[in-house]
């Protein structure tokens, strides 16, 4: 096999059919500090390579409202740049661990959207259209403040494809506590200096939210608990940022532009990487498929709260500073994300068995004639689809391949020692279930959750 890989200022380049093993050594920590347009595509430069074992050190953007009102951007996210992982096979996996997130925005603004017609086709996330001039993907500029001030470079009209139905703007203490949702002069102060109270990242192109100044919303506290909504690896085919799982993804079967595809091509293309799960946040653990050569480490989304299923579609999204943790599991081939959040974040049923509950389960396995007693880990199986049902599905579905069990077993095991939980409405879920090591050991993975969890 012919290895064309080349390096251009710290950029892994080259057809990715092609790659086997970077001509650079491979450094131990990389600074991310770049954005992609929106769209993962596997044949796009990465940076790195990254060392098996590395850290990924990430400056991110702040995801969903600002890249949504920025034209320019493609995928309706700003995630950071992939990065190549040292050995990353297709058929593999990598472990990501979050060793921190730190929220360094000031303050920002949010709500539910509304999609404003005759300024996209298909897709108001992916091909935006001036409804000035026509102009597809217009550069914009911010002149002045609301929400119609997001202009066309070109013609001066108001081309944001998104509004905000109801909104707030909050601002966020010093020591990332707590966030309040501000009044009308108070969101006014704030979108005057937008960028400041953002604190988005000298790379980053998207036009910041707070200049809509929002303010439906006075004096609500919120408990502040950061998390990444986009963590993962890049898809065999190149496809809007956002739409990397099942439930966003389904807007791209028969869509007319050129991420169109099948319902087959997407299950098989997509990594789930945009997960808006709030469990994914700081001591998490994320194993990722590995779909392309390195793999292709991104970030991004950062959130500064969020309750389970983000149900207004927006939370805070935030600019962060993330610390990442990568290595490679080799000869794991999953079909989508696993998590190992932290011990309080799991359900009541799946949380690690203490000394004295193990003691009574072995004098109960003797009085029934139990020969022995599963040892058993804790882990969360991702899964996505066009509903939470369809997502259910997909999880249990996934976990029986994995572990090759039966679904009804899958079923059974969720059931009693895990549980279902909603990651994003309206279609990304998580089967959480204590599996035996043997199992785990079968699969290759017993190493990594044990290591969370032992």
């Amino acid at each position: 096999m012919v290895n064309d890989l080349t390096s251009v200022n710290g950029q892994i380049t080259g057809d990715p059919v092609f790659r086997e093993k970077p001509v650079i050594q491979a450094a131990e920590t990389i600074f991310v500090n770049e954005f992609t347009d929106g769209v993962l595509n596997p044949n796009a430069p990465m940076l790195g390579p990254l060392k098996d074992g590395g850290t990924i050190i990430a400056n991110t953007a702040p995801g969903c409202w600002g890249p949504m009102i920025t034209p320019a951007i493609r995928g309706g996210h700003e995630v950071t740049k992939p990065v190549y992982v040292e050995g990353a096979e297709v058929g593999d996996a990598i472990v990501i661990q979050i060793k921190s997130i730190q929220v360094t925005s000031i303050a920002t603004s949010s709500g539910t959207d509304e999609a404003q017609n005759e300024r996209f086709i298909g897709d108001p996330f992916v091909k935006v259209k001036c409804p000035g001039c026509g102009k597809l993907h217009p550069p914009t500029i911010v002149q002045g403040i609301g929400q119609e001030s997001v202009k066309c470079m070109t013609c001066g009209t108001d081309t944001t494809p998104f509004k905000i139905s109801n909104g707030y703007t909050m601002a966020f203490n010093t020591k990332g506590n707590v966030g309040l949702t501000v009044g009308k002069e108070a969101a006014r102060r704030i979108a005057q200096d937008s960028k400041n109270y953002m604190r988005t990242p000298e790379n980053s192109v998207q036009n910041p939210i707070t200049s809509f100044a929002p303010s439906d919303l006075i004096g609500v506290l919120a408990r502040m608990r950061p998390f990444v909504g986009q963590l993962g690896t890049t898809p065999s085919k190149a496809m809007p940022d956002s739409h990397n799982a099942g439930d966003f993804g389904s807007f791209l079967i028969g869509a007319p532009h050129e991420f169109t595809m099948t319902e087959d091509e997407l299950n098989i293309h997509r990594t789930d990487g945009h997960m808006d799960i709030n469990r994914v946040r700081e001591g998490a653990v994320v194993i990722c498929p590995v779909k392309i050569p390195g793999g292709g480490v991104y970030v991004g989304d950062m959130h500064a709260m969020q309750g389970d299923g983000e149900i207004a579609g927006h939370t805070t999204d935030v600019s962060g500073i993330v610390q990442l943790q990568v290595s490679v599991l080799k000869k794991v081939n999953l079909d989508g994300p696993i998590v190992l959040p932290n011990v309080e974040d799991l359900p009541y049923t799946a949380r690690p068995f203490t000394k004295e509950e193990k003691r009574i389960a072995r004098e109960l396995a003797e009085e029934f004639g139990v020969k022995q007693v599963e040892e058993s880990f804790p882990l969360s199986i991702v899964g996505t689809g066009v509903n939470l049902n369809v997502a259910t599905e997909n999880a249990l579905e996934r976990a029986a391949k994995l572990f090759e069990m039966t679904v009804e077993e899958v079923r059974n095991r969720a059931t009693i020692t895990g549980a279902i939980e909603i990651g994003r409405h309206p279609g990304v879920v998580t089967a959480t279930v204590q599996m035996p090591k043997t199992l785990l050991k079968k699969a290759r993975l017993f190493k990594a959750v044990k290591r969370q969890y032992d």
